[in-house]
């Protein structure tokens, strides 16, 4: 019997394995202006508009809600107790938290459907490095507190203007 988590995580692994082959390249984007062609180097279709914002890292977490265990869903508010205590300390610039629906495969090879959150958070790229270790201490806790087998995660750089 396939399940609705198995579907979800599979689709999760799915998009992680393609965003991260797909990484180095989105770095690339991210250079100083004078390594990009310019209006003198480069036909006038080939520009782009002057970039705003600065240098930031996004990250995507993928939070399923079905236990593997079979034992009661998440809750909208389980899972916004665990954002109150485990991600807004380590990030208090703010975050944001999508509701989704979503599958993947588990580690049983059964597809798996689920009710999922998406936590978005943006911080500049000089502190990636820092931010690093927290967002895997997120990661854990919820894996832990919640019996789930993963959660994804998907990095992305990108420029934000706020």
């Amino acid at each position: 019997m396939i399940t609705n988590t198995t579907r979800t995580r599979l689709a999760v692994a799915t998009a992680s394995a393609l965003l991260f082959a797909g990484a180095p390249a989105a770095y690339a984007t991210l250079t100083d202006a004078d390594t990009r062609p310019t209006a003198a180097t480069a036909p006038a279709a080939l520009t782009a508009p002057t970039a705003r914002g600065a240098a930031y890292v996004e990250t995507r977490l993928l939070f399923g809600t079905e236990r593997p265990d079979g034992g009661p869903a998440v809750t909208d508010g389980q899972f916004m107790d665990f954002v109150d205590r485990q991600v807004t300390p380590a990030f208090p610039e703010g975050l944001t938290v999508q509701d989704g629906r979503g599958q993947w495969r588990d580690r049983n090879g059964v597809i798996e459907r689920e009710r999922s959150y998406e936590l978005i958070l943006l911080y500049p790229v000089g502190r990636a490095k820092a931010a690093d270790p927290g967002i895997e201490r997120i990661r854990d806790a919820y894996e832990k507190e919640f019996g789930q087998e993963s959660v994804a995660r998907l990095d992305e750089p990108t420029r934000a203007d706020f």
